[in-house]
């Protein structure tokens, strides 16, 4: 019985009023504060980097009060320039706070180099199908008089013979030199 005498005790219920003004009151002081600091409502459109430079990129993420980090290059894209943004994050006219960081994909200058396979001894159909695996092509197949018809000789590159596990770069047109199944040495007796 005492324990309902004190909750209904005029103390009591001063104390309890007191408390809930005390966290409505902190409670709109905390949002106030949050309000401030964190510049709510204010937001900064992020601009379209697409195709710029990274000196042109650091001039304009300076002028909207922005930062940027740059997070690594990618395969390369012929349809933009050397080192210029090829993607950004978040992407343009996307809404962000002051100093917000952009993270950036960078074209890199050229083509990735690959490793020219093994096709030597290869049928010509083989050493199409592996070139084209890994990047590259074949421009032009010309003969030699071997015995093997149709198989890789050498491979050349610029008119120069190439031996497998060079090095060029993704895309590079090659030549192969394949036999065209005539005898090599004649014998005369």
């Amino acid at each position: 019985m005492s324990f309902i005498k004190f909750i209904t005790s005029k103390t009591f219920l001063k104390q309890l009023v007191f408390a809930v003004v005390a966290l409505i009151v902190l409670t709109l002081l905390t949002l106030q504060y949050l309000k401030i600091t964190t510049n709510h409502g204010e937001f900064v459109l992020v601009p379209d980097l697409s195709k710029k430079s990274l000196r042109e990129v650091e001039d304009i993420v300076g002028k909207a009060n922005l930062n940027y980090v740059v997070l690594d290059s990618t395969n390369y894209n012929p349809d933009y320039p050397r080192f210029s943004v090829i993607d950004q994050s978040p992407k343009a006219n996307n809404q962000v706070k002051e100093g917000r960081k952009i993270y950036l994909t960078i074209n890199p200058s050229g083509y990735r180099k690959v490793s020219v396979p093994n096709v030597i001894q290869v049928t010509k159909r083989n050493a199409e199908s592996m070139l084209k695996a890994v990047g590259l092509s074949v421009a032009k197949v010309s003969y030699i008089n071997e015995i093997g018809k149709d198989m890789v000789y050498y491979v050349r590159y610029n008119g120069e013979n190439i031996l497998p596990g060079h090095q060029l770069p993704k895309t590079t047109e090659v030549e192969l030199v394949c036999g065209n199944g005539n005898n090599a040495e004649v014998v005369v007796e």
